[in-house]
């Protein structure tokens, strides 16, 4: 998949296209993005994706910016494995942001991306003010001559699939419902940086790996595989929290504890998968007090993983 930080003053090529922030790739991004590729087979045309960093809504919200669910390389490497071609990544500034819907039609869609084939979101909106909407889009292609397709928003079990629905899920603990939603385990992924090593001192050694954003969508004790080490997921149990009873220092961090894994594992580029929430993080009143209960922890993930197969968790 080519990667283009920003939009093109003049494509150089037609596209197939679909507009959106992707967050997660859950499985209505998913059945998006496979009728994406579907019509870019059909046609010979690159299947192209526009997103926007940072998310239009961290842009306008600020403070109650939604809690990203993927960061931006692990929403380019969902990308990439549902096939797109191209990934254009527009910086979402005051410029772009007071394009009318004319202008983005003209400037971004036509002249900067040569669409010829355009799939969107059922509620997909641009433009300033938001002035911009499927109506307006399909006016465009019969005058211009492209076409526009609209995508009904995916039911899954009766649910609405959204990226909202699978912050919901993590927020609520429940893991195998965020899973069903985004077709796969929730997962973070990071380098392994190196930590206080408290951990290793107390007989419980973690991966400390480097958090992007500092509201991640979940917080507590998860039972969790890793990949990234071996050539098959790893057993562990990991904490997402701010460490209350080590510093309390207020930016969270995420600290993994691998089953009988004794190697050194700096600098390497984990993916840490979710597979069932065990409690909420809480402050001891002793290191030895913490202890005590991250060997309960670890005696709890030991159990799940003997009676579930850590491929199908869920």
């Amino acid at each position: 998949m080519q990667v283009f930080r920003g939009i093109p003053e003049r494509a150089d090529h037609g596209c197939v296209l679909t507009i959106g922030n992707f967050d997660g790739v859950h499985r209505g991004h998913q059945a998006l993005l496979a009728k994406l590729t579907a019509k870019s087979q059909a046609t010979g045309l690159p299947a192209a994706v526009l997103t926007f960093e940072p998310h239009p809504r961290e842009y306008f919200a600020h403070e109650n910016r939604p809690k990203r669910l993927t960061s931006l390389r692990e929403k380019i490497l969902l990308l990439a494995g549902e096939g797109v071609d191209r990934l254009y990544i527009a910086r979402f500034n005051r410029k772009l942001a007071g394009l009318t819907a004319e202008e983005f039609i003209e400037q971004v869609l036509i002249h900067g991306l040569g669409v010829r084939h355009l799939l969107i979101g059922d509620d997909f909106r641009f433009g300033r003010g938001r002035k911009g909407d499927f109506g307006m889009l399909k006016t465009a292609g019969d005058q211009i001559g492209f076409g526009v397709e609209a995508m009904h928003t995916l039911d899954h079990e009766g649910e609405r699939v959204s990226s909202s629905a699978v912050r919901a899920a993590l927020a609520d603990g429940d893991m195998p419902h965020a899973a069903r939603l985004l077709g796969r385990p929730y997962s973070i992924s990071g380098r392994v940086m190196h930590g206080d090593k408290i951990g290793r001192t107390i007989g419980f050694p973690t991966a400390n790996i480097q958090l992007k954003h500092r509201s991640p969508p979940l917080l507590g004790i998860y039972t969790v595989s890793v990949e990234g080490l071996a050539g098959h997921p790893l057993p562990g149990v990991a904490s997402v929290g701010v460490r209350p009873t080590i510093n309390d220092a207020g930016r969270p961090s995420l600290e993994v504890h691998l089953f009988d894994w004794n190697a050194d594992c700096y600098d390497a580029h984990l993916r840490v998968n979710f597979l069932r929430k065990q409690r909420d993080e809480e402050r001891y009143d002793s290191l030895d007090a913490l202890t005590a209960q991250i060997a309960r922890d670890a005696d709890e993930a030991r159990a799940f993983f003997a009676h579930n197969s850590i491929q199908h968790p869920f």
